[in-house]
């Protein structure tokens, strides 16, 4: 009977250095366009003849390798695997929920800080989305920037740590993901808050919304409402203390957010323009020990990332100020090249942006699961 792992194990595995062949059977297209670091593409449906002499032509595979499948659901790959070890394959494993599975991994890692301060940052490993649990310990209340719509994870984590989640904010209208953030407010019985010109986005939900500079307390910790605008028109990065600001899509640890999925290609230096007076004129205005936690790392189709698994994804606003060469050039420059090629578009950002507005919803939590499918695509490199 062949034996079966969840995306989870599959990570440990991959994070231990277990030594096997990861075989993905979804078609080639589906593959080009995402898949994990290092699978082998191997075209299969259940209804397909299964001759071993030309699997074994096709990938290299022997009898003698350890084998884990892939597919979409883990339908697909579970056909497969019974066929290879039919045909005397001896270690072949099944992902028993596939690709699926897989863009539902997290890490959750613990950010550095100073004093009684707790930050989480949980690692959306497939999609590269970041999202954030910040606590005051000692009175047991918690915010969540950028929640996902796994909402478990977060409700969770707070829950194992004794913290009661009071507030729950989205930076921004995002367009590569369904945000978490109205049902883990909804869920956890939270107050739910985006930026007050979310208005202008035809934000079709009762929300908070928070005016410049206003402040949300989180315990003894004081949450400030920043507006960034630029990747969007609304987007509000949040000024935690003066430790560390949480910058959404304004600002990563090696890029800056792109400025066309709201305002379109023909305006993208309009967005570049604002993009360019957040960076200096706000986020670049904190000092350098400032921590910036952005709202995602790059995770490119074929699974690569520069991200360490169980490490911080974060810098300091000295930092990026003195390695992001793009921060150093004047306004007519960084327009130019944050404009000069515009990256592909996220898979169904417009609807995603739809869902996060309130305009429209997914059919089911299946339907959710295939409009993300895929890497995030929210960064502009100014190359």
């Amino acid at each position: 009977m062949v034996e079966t792992i969840t995306a989870n194990q599959l990570r440990d595995w991959i994070d231990a250095g277990e030594s096997f062949s990861l075989l993905d059977t979804r078609p080639e297209g589906s593959f080009e366009a995402w898949h994990i670091q290092g699978a082998i593409q191997y075209t299969y449906k259940p209804d397909f003849e299964f001759a071993v002499e030309e699997f074994r032509e096709a990938t290299g595979l022997s009898s003698d390798d350890s084998v884990v499948t892939i597919c979409a659901k883990g339908i697909a790959s579970h056909d497969l695997a019974t066929h290879l070890e039919d045909s005397g394959f001896e270690d072949v494993t099944v992902v028993e929920d596939g690709m699926e599975g897989w863009s539902e991994v997290y890490d959750v890692v613990e950010i550095p800080t100073s004093g009684d301060l707790e930050v989480l940052q949980f690692q959306r490993r497939a999609k590269g989305c970041l999202g954030y649990l910040i606590a005051d310990p000692a009175a047991e209340i918690a915010a969540v920037v950028d929640p996902t719509r796994h909402v478990d994870r977060f409700a969770s984590a707070a829950s194992e740590r004794g913290y009661s989640i009071e507030h729950v904010f989205d930076t921004h209208v995002h367009a590569d993901h369904v945000s978490g953030g109205r049902e883990l407010a909804e869920y956890v019985g939270a107050t739910y808050y985006l930026g007050a010109d979310a208005a202008d986005r035809g934000v079709d939900y009762e929300y908070e919304p928070l005016a410049r500079n206003e402040v949300v307390t989180v315990g003894d910790h004081d949450l400030k409402a920043v507006p960034s605008p630029g990747h969007t028109s609304e987007i509000v990065s949040y000024l935690l203390d003066d430790e560390a600001v949480l910058t959404g899509d304004t600002l990563f640890v090696d890029s800056v957010g792109r400025t066309e999925l709201q305002f379109g290609d023909g305006a993208a230096d309009t967005g570049a323009q604002r993009l360019y007076d957040s960076l200096h004129r706000t986020l670049l205005a904190e000092p350098d020990s400032v921590t910036v936690l952005p709202g995602h790392f790059a995770v490119d189709a074929d699974g690569t990332t520069d991200v360490t698994p169980g490490e911080p994804v974060a810098s300091t606003i000295g930092e990026v100020r003195t390695e992001l060469d793009l921060l150093a050039v004047d306004r007519e420059t960084f327009v130019a090249r944050l404009t000069a090629s515009l990256p592909e578009k996220p898979p169904n950002y417009e609807q995603i942006i739809d869902i996060n507005a309130g305009r429209d919803e997914p059919e089911d939590e299946a339907a959710a699961t295939e409009l993300e499918l895929g890497p995030n695509n929210c960064a502009a490199s100014g190359d």
